[in-house]
């Protein structure tokens, strides 16, 4: 059991953790969730014991062994296997041992320890893993140096599965995961027979592999008991609870300091009102758990809806070197309302499908046809290393908009989630999640008809990512969407596509279905029959229900949308007319040498202004429609 008792710690001044306790039981899997920057990382380390505390204590058993995921990424040159069989300290100890010991004694208990750890078994557990994270038996023989970064974090992470501590940390280990490595490891995870702590914005994960969820807010920490659908159901009744209690005390605060206020000089109530306010003065405050704002996204509509299909695909093919294509025989077509969510495993080319789409890199053979108007947003993560790190957001923003004013620049940039603050901040100075909502803005500021995004979700916290889940959802035009968040998928995407062998189509199932495609595909069949998890099915079926939701919202916003560019433009035509008639009429001698035209075009300016006036009545009640209708759709 894990005893976390009136722990402290502050860096640079600012407290992150302040008298913080919680006690996890024995063999849990918890779940540590948190606003970015909340101190999560820093707890896994004060845990680990990386960081010492300020004060305060945490007890685990004296024997108990602290697994986390190595901060440098193996790149020797053993192999894939070897690294993670390497991670079990004793077996691989007792290994060498045996090449030297010669007492008979000692080679008995060694064999006999090497029996009861199940160490011949290792190889092939090892080799598990390593397929249940995306190699395949090739490539656990090669060396870990030909690995790029991301795929040795994945071997890092395998070798600590593999060790099977006490305590296993994990620290968002699916950002360097794509969606079958994830779906994988919540298996795995589920089935976990000892202790777990995980930080992790997927709540897919965390509704699918973990008993508790540990809240750290306000330096803080709480336990509740269930995955995160279940804590975001308790923690929003006790908020409600809260305010209502809240308003209570305030109510009765008022009643008794009005009595104080009328009777404290009057002799015979004098008694009475000390009495008041002695209450008063015993009466602690309810101090409400109302988390802070979270600055939503904001996606522009396309300026000018464009005719279907935005972009056809005719035995087109892609790659980076001339004659190796990364997928060809591509022959599809994206329409102007279409929802995309790209599955497959990472290195099957859903990125250079991406950049074909989005325009960075030219078909090898076939056609790729679209209007030349089309406008194409892309967002991927590898963006984040692109930005100017001594440039601010007002620094990445201003030059796209030259003709605009120094407020009205300031107003896009607090439209789009700055503060005063963060918009002059250099970027190298931002957070993950403030790094990626400039990239969102830089992606969607000329309105795009077609929003590419690649990871999108990597550096934000929940939160952001259900603000993010509104504003896609929000957003009137076409999307193709790569992200191992399924539930951002389920909520977001429409259709399905598959990118595997060398090519992409249609996927016609959906995200359960493709889940149990992927745990068949890499073993791991058998473990989810065995131990099914209610509290995952129950979240599954309330996504799918809020996708569903979610597409009857848009469709019912769709008619709105349209109401209010129709208004817009006839707006702009009347607006333009009058200009011209203004125009004429300051000509001061139209009158004596027309007179009938200029009274002509009078009479036709009186009948614009009306027209005029009605179309912005129009405009102003269709704007309130929609503002209203989207209201509702975030409300519920």
């Amino acid at each position: 059991m894990l005893h976390i008792n009136d722990l402290t710690y502050r860096i640079e001044g600012r407290t992150l953790l302040d008298q913080a306790s919680a006690g996890l039981p024995d063999r849990a899997r918890v779940g540590l969730v948190g606003r970015n920057g909340a101190g999560k990382s820093t707890l896994l380390y004060l845990i680990a014991g990386t960081l010492a505390p300020d004060d305060g204590s945490i007890k685990l058993p004296s024997r108990a062994r602290i697994g986390a995921v190595a901060q440098e990424a193996p790149g020797g040159p053993e192999s894939l296997l070897e690294t993670v069989l390497a991670a079990d300290t004793e077996r691989a100890a007792l290994l060498a041992e045996t090449e030297t010991a010669t007492e008979p004694e000692r080679i008995a208990e060694i064999q006999l320890r090497l029996n009861d750890i199940d160490a011949h078994s290792a190889p092939a557990r090892a080799a598990r893993i390593l397929a249940g994270l995306g190699f395949d038996h090739d490539t656990q023989q090669r060396p870990c140096a030909e690995l790029s970064g991301g795929w040795r974090m994945r071997v890092a992470l395998a070798a600590l599965l593999f060790a099977e501590p006490d305590l296993l940390l994990l620290d968002e280990p699916t950002n360097y995961l794509d969606i079958e490595g994830t779906l994988w490891l919540e298996t795995f995870l589920n089935a976990y027979p000892r202790m777990v702590l995980i930080a992790s914005h997927d709540r897919d994960l965390l509704n699918g592999s973990v008993t508790h969820i540990l809240h750290l807010t306000g330096g803080k920490l709480s336990l509740y008991t269930g995955g995160f659908d279940a804590f975001e159901d308790t923690r929003r009744e006790q908020q409600r609870l809260q305010l209502k209690l809240r308003k209570k005390q305030d109510d009765e605060r008022r009643r008794l300091q009005a009595f104080v206020d009328r009777f404290r000089y009057k002799a015979t109530k004098a008694r009475q009102a000390q009495s008041r306010v002695k209450r008063l003065e015993r009466m602690q405050p309810i101090v409400a758990q109302i988390d802070g704002r979270v600055a939503p996204f904001h996606f522009a509509d396309p300026e000018k809806r464009l005719g279907n299909p935005l972009l056809r695909l005719e035995g087109a093919a892609v790659g980076y070197e001339p004659g190796h294509p990364v997928l060809r025989d591509l022959n599809m077509r994206i329409d102007s309302d279409d929802r995309i969510g790209l599955l497959g495993q990472n290195g099957n080319g859903k990125s250079t499908f991406a950049k074909l789409l989005a325009g960075q890199l030219a078909p090898q053979a076939g056609h790729k046809r679209c209007s030349k108007k089309l406008i194409a947003g892309y967002f991927a993560q590898h963006q984040l290393d692109e930005l100017d790190p001594d440039g601010s957001p007002y620094d990445h923003i201003a030059p796209l908009m030259e003709d605009a004013t120094e407020a009205q620049k300031r107003a896009r940039l607090g439209q789009l989630g700055f503060s005063v603050q963060t918009a002059d901040t250099k970027a190298k100075h931002l957070s993950g999640g403030e790094k990626a909502r400039l990239l969102f803005a830089l992606a969607t500021f000329d309105r795009p008809h077609l929003l590419i995004l690649d990871e999108p979700t990597n550096h934000l916290d929940v939160d952001s990512r259900e603000a993010l889940v509104h504003a896609l959802n929000g957003y009137d035009g076409a999307i193709i969407l790569i992200s191992h968040d399924r539930h951002l998928l389920e909520t977001c995407a429409d259709r399905l596509w598959r990118v595997a062998d060398g090519t992409v189509a249609p996927y016609e199932g959906d995200m359960e279905s493709y889940r149990a495609d992927c745990l068949a595909e890499r073993g791991g069949r058998a473990r989810a029959a065995e131990k099914p998890n209610t509290a995952s099915e129950n979240g599954r079926g309330n996504r799918k229900e809020a996708r569903r939701r979610a597409a009857e919202a848009r469709a019912a916003l769709a008619p709105l949308r349209r109401k209010v560019k129709e208004a817009e433009a006839r707006i702009g035509t009347l607006t333009e007319k009058l200009g011209r008639i203004d125009e004429e009429l300051g000509d001061t001698d139209l009158y004596a040498r027309d007179p009938d035209r200029a009274q002509n075009l009078a009479r036709e300016r009186g009948q614009l202004a009306r027209e005029l006036e009605d179309a912005e009545a129009q405009w102003l009640a269709a704007t309130e429609a929609l503002e209203a209708a989207g209201d509702a759709e975030t409300t519920a």
